[in-house]
């Protein structure tokens, strides 16, 4: 099987992660913070040492700061439901996914403002746009890093700078950048980052964070147990306890920080650069076939490893099941959660069909890959 659907989930994972989950469940699969004695402080330690690593990855400060979630759609309903209140306003790109487009239609619902950002053709944010649309009550920019349909990669800087100059908060979905493009809270200006530990961070599903930076509060998403307080009926106020109730995915946890180690030690630059040379590789293979449309950046340092094509007259769902049935290549074919996109970029009624690469495709893997798509095609 030649995966890449590394867009929706990383696969492989580097050996350490898998050795990872399974010594926490058999050795100290306890409950981290709840207990005194040696296995659940053990799990408590792991827990810590992967909010360190994570800092480490993102430039964050205060490991504190980041909160354990489910996944990254529950990072990002934290960041907005906990934000907004009836009467703000939100400025929102016109590439967004799902996890951040149906929270924000519900809180529509319930009195807050939206609007949706212009983007240029290859689905980059318009800074113009957001000054023109960006009002007095304007509470906050929510921004993906990376489109997960054509990989065209958002300037945060840029973006960061541009809130901060509106005194707006910025937040950004970083489901497709997290572990494979870098990231600085403090230099991009970001106040809240919402990532899941599945996909670029190696990590086992069921794993998501939520940075939230200093000055912003959130009203919590649940309430519960923590470890912490006790004695008291009232949630706790301090981070990370504040959005932490019940007991955390501690060996998808332990699995999570693995794979941020392994990128610590790989190093993302050079993770950042096979990728590169994977999807430069790709993108002149598939310029050489007939009836190919390739959605997205021209420009290597503006996208990621997602490649969203459309074949001429072919139905999006029928080439991934030829891909996968007769040549053993794995992708996804459709809307991919993210109508907003695809109604941005005219395929809502057709979909694409997604390659989407990682640090473990190789070469020989995008020569099948095209070889598969040429004879499909019919070139």
């Amino acid at each position: 099987m030649v995966y890449l659907d590394n867009a929706a989930t990383s696969w492989p994972k580097p050996e350490a992660v898998y050795r990872a989950v399974a010594e926490c469940v058999k050795e100290y699969g306890a409950n981290p913070g709840r207990s005194g004695h040696r296995m659940a402080m053990r799990a408590g330690e792991i827990i810590m040492e992967c909010r360190e690593n994570l800092a480490r990855l993102f430039g964050i400060p205060d490991p504190l700061r980041i909160v354990f979630t489910s996944n990254g759609t529950e990072a990002i309903n934290l960041a907005l439901k906990g934000l907004l209140a009836p009467g703000d306003h939100v400025l929102l790109s016109g590439m967004e996914h799902n996890a951040v487009a149906r929270p924000l239609k519900k809180l529509e619902s319930a009195g807050v403002e939206l609007s949706i950002v212009k983007t240029d053709p290859e689905g980059k944010a318009d800074g113009a746009d957001i000054a023109v649309k960006a009002r007095p009550n304007t509470k906050l920019l929510v921004v993906t890093h990376a489109s997960n349909v054509t990989g065209t990669v958002n300037d945060m800087d840029f973006l960061g700078r541009l809130a901060r100059e509106h005194n707006i908060a910025f937040m950004v979905d970083a489901a497709q950048t997290a572990g494979n493009t870098p990231i600085d809270v403090g230099g991009m200006h970001i106040d809240l980052l919402a990532f899941p530990g599945h996909k670029g961070l190696l990590g086992p599903q069921g794993t998501g964070c939520l940075y939230v930076g200093e000055g912003i509060t959130l009203d919590t998403l649940k309430e519960g147990g923590t470890g912490s307080l006790s004695e008291s009926l009232d949630q706790p106020d301090f981070l990370p306890d504040r959005y932490e109730s019940g007991t955390l995915n501690t060996p998808g946890i332990a699995g999570l920080n693995e794979g941020i180690k392994f990128i610590l030690e790989t190093g993302i630059g050079s993770i950042r650069e096979h990728e590169k040379q994977l999807v430069r590789y790709m993108l002149e293979g598939l310029k050489e076939i007939n009836k190919v449309k390739v959605y997205g950046s021209g420009d290597l340092e503006q996208r990621t490893g997602v490649i969203s094509i459309a074949i001429d007259q072919k139905d999006c769902h029928e080439v991934c099941a030829e891909l996968d049935e007769k040549y053993g290549v794995a992708v996804r074919g459709g809307l991919h959660c993210a109508c907003l996109a695809h109604e941005t970029l005219g395929t809502l009624r057709t979909g694409t069909i997604r390659f989407s690469i990682g640090y473990f495709n190789t070469i020989e893997d995008i020569n099948k890959a095209l070889a598969a798509v040429r004879a499909i095609a019919g070139a």
